[in-house]
Order: structure tokens, then sequence, then C-alpha cells
């Protein structure tokens, strides 16, 4: 059980739109990872709570709180604080947040131990009712290759063919940084996730 005021327990909190229609889009990387991590871990992320989806269980002997809030994007500032009063969680030490990133080449990944948006409307929101900017989250690239006046179509967008063969490596890093960070901290997670995509390689032309 996941219990008020226990310091060996972290909520781990992936962003996206709740729906169908949403489900394989650019802005639910985060769904897309939390459901890989709770497959992995056995955690089954069903109890509507909160306005969220929530999951409880152990990943590397730690208990986590699995949280995929069901507000829409730019509202899951709302579940995630109710969340975070009711079980008195630290947003310092205890939170970690994963969420897409336009700013990033798709496939690279980025931890945090603090920071602002990046005008991410989503940890705005998360930022401005919680109070604070300091928690961590890891960033998942998925490019800006969109025109002018069409960023809001590219994200609510579909994985092309290319991506979605990537994505199963991308969510194992990123599981990779979400134990990381809940065994030895942020800093220590950067040295395992901060890296960039690598490079396909071209078969030169005989």
């Amino acid at each position: 059980m996941f219990l008020k005021n226990n310091k060996e327990r972290f909520m781990i909190v992936g962003l996206g739109n709740p729906g169908k229609q949403y489900e394989s889009t650019r802005h639910n990387a985060g769904f897309i990872c939390l459901d890989l991590l709770s497959e992995k871990h056995g955690i089954k992320i069903t109890k509507l709570k909160f306005k969220s989806l929530i999951g409880d269980g152990r990943i590397n002997g730690r208990r986590c709180l699995l949280l995929k809030p069901q507000t829409f994007m730019n509202l899951s500032g709302e579940s995630i604080r109710a969340v975070m009063d009711f079980y008195k969680i630290d947003p310092e030490e205890e939170l970690i947040v994963i969420y897409d990133d336009i700013s990033l080449a798709p496939g690279q990944l980025r931890v945090r131990g603090k920071g602002s948006a990046g005008g991410h409307n989503g940890l705005t929101n998360i930022s401005e009712l919680l109070g604070t900017q300091d928690y961590a989250r890891i960033r998942v690239g998925i490019g800006n290759e969109f025109g002018r006046g069409q960023q809001v179509g590219y994200v609510l967008g579909e994985f092309n063919e290319d991506e979605r063969k990537e994505i199963p490596e991308i969510c194992k890093r990123v599981i990779d940084g979400v134990k990381a960070w809940a065994t030895v901290g942020a800093d220590r997670a950067m040295n395992v996730v901060n890296t960039k995509p690598k490079p396909k390689e071209i078969e030169a032309e005989k």
C-alpha cells in the first residue's frame, strides 16, 4: 500500500490526453512510457481517483504510485496536486514527470531535477498549482518538424512509422532513467538518460 509519510515511496506521472483518439499521438509520449513501465513491473494503472488513473506497486523495492491524469493535458496539475496533498508527497524528493518535448529531437531524452516549463502547457499548469518548479522530469523528444501555425496538429498527430519503431527503445531508456532517479537521485539519473539519439547507419552505395 502507498502510505502517507513513508520516505521510501515515489510518484511517477506520465502526461497525455485521455481517450482512444489520442493513444498513439506524440503528445501522449508520457502515457506511452508509463504504460510500458507499468507492464514491465506488473503494476495495473486502473484505479480512477483524484481525476487520474492510478497504479500502486513496487519498482526496485521502492513503493511507487503511477499516475495518468485524466483531465486533459493542460489541466494535469489539478489531479497531481490532489494526489500529492492526500499522500503528503514532497515534489522535490518524491515526484517525477514524464512528458513530450518539441525542443528535443525524436528519441532524445533529458532528465532535469527542476526547471521551467519550456512552453509545455501541461507542465506550466503543474508548476502553477504546485507552487514550485523544483521537481524532477524526463523530457521525451518528439521533434519539431512542422510549419508555422501547425504545432497543435503535429503534437496531436500520430507517430509516423519510423518513430513507432523507436518507441520500445525510447521507453526502455525512460524506464532506466526512472529507476536511476528512484534509487540514486536526479543528478545520477542524468548520466543514465541524457544522451542524443544514435544516428541511423547509412549503407554506402556501391
